[in-house]
């Protein structure tokens, strides 16, 4: 899904999505990036991304799927933490 096609999502449901913040400049992780910037990661490709990603129906399911993948995703965006966020609060930078 892209961040464009948000507004298709159910506004009654509190949607989950697993982000990163980069943690120096020119992170291995995002390429580019400046310390501090805001990624949602890809579930399929799990890779820092700034349109793409995959909502979760909820923070606990979002968890699951963090721990489940939590070597691959320190391998793919290392020195970094990935969190379950509410999607609204991070499109709103607030998370």
């Amino acid at each position: 899904m892209h961040l464009s096609e948000v507004d298709g999502l159910d506004v009654r449901k509190t949607w989950g999505i697993p982000a990163v913040v980069s943690p120096a400049r020119d992170w291995p992780g995002a390429p580019g990036s400046r310390r501090g910037s805001r990624y949602v990661v890809n579930c399929e490709t799990l890779q820092a991304s700034r349109d793409e990603f995959d909502p979760f129906d909820s923070r606990l399911s979002c968890l699951n799927w963090i721990m489940s993948h939590r070597a691959a995703l320190n391998e793919t965006l290392p020195g970094a933490t990935i969190r379950a966020v509410r999607l609204d609060r991070w499109l709103l930078g607030l998370d």
